[in-house]
């Protein structure tokens, strides 16, 4: 027996509980994490002050913040992927012989999935490197990944999205994850037995399509915050985010921890301190 066939037998043997599982995840916590980033990342358009500080808010989690992430985000994102793997290479499609709306969408939603997978795990990479470790991103930071600072949000992020690849990759891939989601929660729709008939199939479509509609103007709106962003706008946003980020640090919303701001600010940072020392013991 060939390692598909039995893939395929503990599929068949367990598909109820898989897929459940599968569509579940997708939706809590993935989609609900989804809907939350991209509407936060849309703030921008409101200013550097409304996006640092929404940043603030997460980040002052502190230590907490990792076990948020990894078992909030991260280890459902695998096991999402993982089994979606798996689904697409023991399921069949008959696009070829039925070219009906339903086979389309089947294909499309295995497609956007790849593509999202692909698209998160290098957006991670890009803006937070994967890994936290220092050795790490003594390697990821000089090719160009690891690029964003949390405390200077605006402006690692626009830096991060300059040029033509970057940008073009992202609005790709945050349609396509628009697109796999709102989809997504049709078919969970089905496999959890909410609508079943032609009728309740028609209306839950009508208020996928708005959802996916509108969190694709959210997504774009998130995209455009940080592209439309030229060098002039990403000096102002640092110097708008070292002012908060010393208010923060009164306050208590943000920690005396270099490695979240951008290298320029804190040698400036440090250069001033030791400016500000010599002009006491002179």
């Amino acid at each position: 027996m060939s390692e598909l066939t039995r893939s395929q037998s503990f599929f068949l043997r367990h598909e109820f509980a898989i897929r459940r599982l599968h569509s579940l995840t997708g939706i809590v916590p993935l989609g609900v994490y989804m809907v939350i980033h991209l509407t936060t990342n849309a703030s921008l358009l409101n200013g550097t002050e409304t996006f640092q500080r929404a940043v603030f808010m997460i980040h002052s989690l502190g230590n907490l913040l990792p076990v948020v992430e990894w078992g909030g985000i991260f280890a459902p994102l695998l096991f999402h992927a993982i089994l979606g793997v798996w689904i697409i290479r023991t399921g069949k499609s008959n696009l070829g012989n039925y070219q009906f709306t339903g086979n389309r969408r089947y294909v499309w939603q295995r497609w956007t999935g790849l593509i999202a997978l692909v698209f998160l795990m290098t957006h991670v990479l890009h803006l937070h490197g994967w890994f936290h470790a220092g050795f790490w991103l003594a390697i990821m930071e000089p090719l160009g990944f690891a690029s964003f600072d949390p405390y200077n949000a605006a402006s690692s992020l626009g830096e991060a999205m300059q040029g033509y690849v970057w940008p073009a990759f992202y609005l790709a891939g945050v349609l396509a994850t628009v697109y796999h989601l709102a989809n997504g929660i049709w078919t969970a729709g089905i496999t959890w037995g909410f609508w079943v008939s032609p009728q309740a199939q028609q209306r839950a479509t009508k208020v996928c399509v708005a959802f996916g509609v509108i969190l694709a103007v959210i997504g774009t709106a998130a995209w455009w915050g940080a592209v439309r962003m030229d060098a002039e706008d990403i000096a102002q946003a640092r110097a708008d985010e070292a002012i908060m980020y010393e208010a923060a640090k009164e306050t208590g919303l943000a920690y005396d921890m270099p490695e979240k701001r951008t290298p320029v600010d804190v040698e400036e940072a440090e250069s001033a301190s030791e400016s500000d020392d010599d002009t006491i013991t002179e």
